[in-house]
């Protein structure tokens, strides 16, 4: 029973829709940083080297980047308010979810092999959130007519 009521809670904090993203994708993820009362939006840009928990509401992805010769990982939570959007870049053909063995190689051994894909249409979110969107207005426009005919 309260399993269930655990899964209804984080269920709800879920977001409508997300972008599917994979092990191999070099992503730009947005974040909101905290600086006194205001807020920022602070962009990283790296390669996805694992995914977890995909189809929950704690999905998390681990993205990894060199900057100035030093690794930097950093874990997102997709779900979480405090990351604003994720686009994907580039589409890596890799064979597994975790890549760890990136982290002992560096300059060419560490390049993925790219992979052809569509930029726009994997970076618009699925069509059942526009379809949100769409109804919106045409349930006002409903509504302005039976207005005017009364």
């Amino acid at each position: 029973m309260s399993f269930e009521l655990l899964k209804l809670g984080g269920n709800a904090q879920k977001k409508k829709a997300v972008i599917d993203v994979r092990s191999g994708d070099t992503v730009r993820v947005s974040q909101k940083i905290k600086e006194g009362d205001k807020f920022r939006i602070q962009v990283f840009e790296g390669t996805v080297i694992r995914v977890d928990r995909k189809q929950s509401h704690t999905e998390r992805i681990v993205v990894r980047k060199v900057t100035s010769g030093v690794g930097v990982e950093k874990s997102f939570l997709i779900h979480s308010p405090l990351v604003e959007k994720i686009e994907i870049v580039r589409r890596g053909k890799v064979r597994r979810n975790n890549l760890r063995y990136l982290r002992e190689r560096s300059g060419k051994s560490a390049r993925l092999a790219q992979k052809d894909f569509d930029r726009h249409a994997v970076n618009t979110l699925p069509v059942e959130e526009a379809e949100e969107v769409a109804e919106a207005p045409a349930e006002e426009a409903k509504e302005a007519e039976t207005a005017e005919a009364a």
